[in-house]
This record gives C-alpha cells, structure tokens and sequence, in this order.
C-alpha cells in the first residue's frame, strides 16, 4: 500500500462524523499508540485508553451527525520508510458558531500491513 493523502481524509471523516468504531481501524490497535490531545493534559496510551477519549468527545459506535466541521490546512507529508510524518494545522468549528479554534497537529503513520496512526500530537495556536 502506498501513502496518500486519502488515509488522512479517513481520519478527518471520523471526526465529522463521530464515528467511535473507526477508531480501532485507524489507528494502531493496541499499547503502542500514543496521543497527545489539545483538550487534555497528558500522554493518553493504549487503545483502550484513547477510545474512551474519543468516546468522551462525543463519538458514539456508528457515527452521528452533530453538524460540527473539522478540516486540515498547509498538509505537509513526509516519508521516511515505513513511516509518514503528517503535519498540518487543525481547524475546528462547532455548529451554529462563527468561532473557530486551531493550531498545529503532527500525525506518525506506521506501515504493517497498512497504514495505521501509530501517534498524533495535536496543540493549540
């Protein structure tokens, strides 16, 4: 499998559309995987652990629609082997507000059979 940014768009789906079920097949299923939340102080580890911070945002299994926008500006990708770094600015806006919050996001994809988010960084501007 070659990385393109349609992996990416996969990701920023999800959180259009809540879905907590495309969590586990996004991202690396297992202790590995790290996240750093811009809404949360700390390293969150684990699966398990970053579904049910997913699931504290809102997602619920299948998805909803709550009519809040994420999108991804200036997306850079690099690759290096088996892993992609992604590196873009996040920008999200809640239904009903003209308010937008933002800020950096760094995005490491792994390569085993596919690619999976192995860590993802997300800080505010």
């Amino acid at each position: 499998m070659v990385f393109s940014e349609k992996i990416v768009d996969e990701w920023v789906k999800i959180w259009n559309n809540y879905n907590l079920d495309k969590v586990r097949e996004l991202f690396l299923d297992d202790y590995r995987v790290t996240y750093f939340s811009s809404e949360k102080q700390g390293l969150i580890k684990g699966i398990d652990n970053l579904v049910e911070h997913h699931r504290e945002f809102g997602f619920v299994e299948g998805g909803k629609d709550n009519g809040n926008k994420l999108w991804l500006e200036d997306v850079e990708v690099e690759e290096f082997g088996d892993m992609v770094l992604v590196k873009a600015d996040w920008i999200f806006q809640r239904k009903g507000s003209d308010k937008q919050q933002r800020g950096p996001v760094t995005i490491a994809y792994i390569k085993e059979d596919e690619y999976k988010i192995a860590h993802a960084h997300f800080s505010n501007y």
